[in-house]
């Protein structure tokens, strides 16, 4: 049986924000979409498939693989978008805020990702795996103390790099895009002044400054292992 030939892009977090960006420029790039999220509804457009779970959840992967292959025969890219911010004094964290970015950050990461790049390597023909970081991964921030981003985006910036060399020699290539400030439904619009200071050039980004790093990204075939920070220049100094 032949395989499709159309492309095929697996988004998670993609009901809004960054998410919903992301899929808007891979389906202008021509590729059908899987959107995954907790609160997705069913998309009009006939390339994009949306799938409802939770990424922290085992089964939401396996049914967003399957789901993919099933309608559209194939899974080319997958970007992990589906995070969780919480940022408070490192001892106000509590179980329940570690467990709840924990299992969204990393296990939703380790989850899809692992089936993900074995449906890639099964139907031959490389692939590409990007993830959604922080800039705050590089550059702490007094103002913004935040050790849970910290802890989960900095294991996951690691992962994109041992990711990259293990499969660099079988066409799967691995990157992250790490970014600033975002104009998103997670940052209510009273907090955007002081979310717009915290970035050198003085304003917020907009989900598609993200989409159009992670779409550069795609396109770029001997780029691999690549953290591309798309901050306003928070992640070189203040």
């Amino acid at each position: 049986m032949s395989i499709p030939q159309q492309k095929v892009a697996l988004v998670t977090g993609a009901s809004q924000g960054i998410g919903a960006a992301l899929v808007d420029a891979y389906r202008k790039l021509g590729y059908a979409v899987v959107a995954v999220s907790r609160g997705i509804t069913p998309s009009g457009d006939p390339g994009v498939l949306t799938v409802q779970g939770d990424v922290a959840d085992p089964a939401t992967a396996e049914r967003a693989i399957s789901t993919a292959v099933e309608r559209f025969g194939r899974v080319d890219t997958l970007v992990n978008n589906a995070g969780i911010f919480v940022a408070k004094p490192f001892t106000d964290y509590t179980l329940d805020d570690y467990s709840a970015v924990t299992r969204v950050n990393l296990d939703g990461f380790f989850h899809v990702t692992r089936l993900a790049i074995a449906r890639m390597l099964a139907q031959g023909g490389g692939g590409h795996v990007v993830t959604i970081t922080t800039s705050l991964v590089d550059n702490a921030d007094s103002r913004v103390p935040s050790v849970l981003a910290s802890l989960t985006k900095g294991g996951l910036q690691s992962a994109t790099k041992s990711l990259a060399i293990e499969y660099a020699t079988r066409g799967i290539r691995v990157n992250a895009v790490s970014p600033g400030s975002i104009k998103t439904p997670m940052h209510p619009e009273e907090t955007h002044a002081a979310l717009a200071a915290l970035q050198p050039v003085g304003r917020m980004g907009e989900p598609g400054d993200v989409a159009d790093a992670v779409v550069y990204l795609e396109t770029a075939p001997f780029v691999t292992g690549e953290i591309l920070h798309v901050d306003g220049g928070m992640s070189a100094g203040h």
